[in-house]
């Protein structure tokens, strides 16, 4: 099998408006060290902006790939043949599948800030996940993908 080209990838980045509360953060270490001084001020603004971008980065790390005949959710990853049917959920219905529908075993990449989302079933016997849940900005493009990548290792 060739894998010469990604069909979908994702990067579930965090939002814009994160990097700005990010400085904010910052500034609100800048003002607690304000009475010791400029020094530890410029120290609290770049170590408080910093270390808060460094977890907004790390939180909106997680990549969603179709690679040849893999899903590869975050950590996770599945062959596509072990996938069945996938349902786009728009914001309404992805957060029911959030919260008063969601399954205990279902695995969930889930960011609350991004509202839609894909559910893919799992139809591997040996696999007690019975679905996948994905929150993506294209649920379309990944549901796609991950019938295209089904119907090339299907021949």
């Amino acid at each position: 099998m060739q894998l010469s080209a990604t069909p979908y990838e994702e990067r579930l980045t965090a939002p814009r408006s994160w990097w700005f509360l990010s400085f904010l953060v910052g500034v609100a270490f800048a003002l607690v060290l304000l009475p010791f001084g400029t020094l530890p001020l410029l120290g609290g603004l770049v170590g408080g902006t910093a270390a808060t971008a460094v977890v907004a980065s790390a939180y909106g790390s997680p990549r969603i790939r179709v690679v040849g005949d893999s899903l590869i959710a975050g950590e996770a990853k599945i062959p596509v043949a072990a996938l069945g049917t996938s349902v786009v959920m728009d914001a309404e219905e992805a957060r029911a599948w959030r919260t008063h529908k969601a399954d205990v075993r279902a695995f969930l990449l889930l960011r609350a800030y991004i509202p839609t989302a894909l559910r893919v079933e799992v139809t591997d016997p040996e696999d007690p996940t019975p679905y996948l849940y994905l929150s993506t900005r294209e649920p379309e493009q990944l549901a796609a993908a991950i019938e295209a990548a089904r119907e090339r290792t299907a021949h």
